[in-house]
């Protein structure tokens, strides 16, 4: 298995390629929608909980990855676009399906812009649209 992608990418964010780090990472990419910590160990059943949780602040420290917090009392972590940095301007729009409670990414929905008032300083940005999602809507 050649890892050589994996390591490069979590080098270029300044993180130490470690073998769970390598792990948690494939397993994000591919998932390749936002998932939980609990969807994240269902995946990777030999590395523990409170590993992957670490990794997770790890990354999201290094903005690697960006957290959603969806209303499904679930918080879901998603990789940044390679070249991303994981800023506001770049996050985009997500949508929930309220029956697989799935989380995925409209990456070509850009969040609207958000003016503050003057000393307010913003860090990150929550944009998610709730509905039925394609799959579940052709099961119905």
């Amino acid at each position: 298995m050649d890892n050589s992608k994996y390591i490069e990418r979590l080098e270029k964010r300044g993180i130490k390629p470690t073998a769970n780090r390598i792990l948690v990472l494939e397993a994000m990419l591919a998932a390749s929608r936002a998932v939980s910590l609990g969807e994240l160990e269902g995946m990777l059943g030999t590395v523990d909980r409170s590993s992957i949780f670490r990794t997770l602040g790890h990354f999201l420290q290094n903005r690697l990855i960006h957290d959603i917090e969806d209303g499904s009392g679930s918080v879901k972590y998603e990789v940044c676009d390679s070249d991303s940095a994981c800023s506001v301007a770049d996050m985009h729009a997500h949508f929930f399906c309220e029956v697989c409670h799935r989380t995925f990414c409209l990456k070509k929905v850009q969040i609207p812009v958000t003016t503050l008032p003057e000393g307010f300083v913003m860090h990150s940005v929550n944009y998610t649209v709730k509905g039925v999602c394609e799959q579940c809507s052709k099961a119905r």
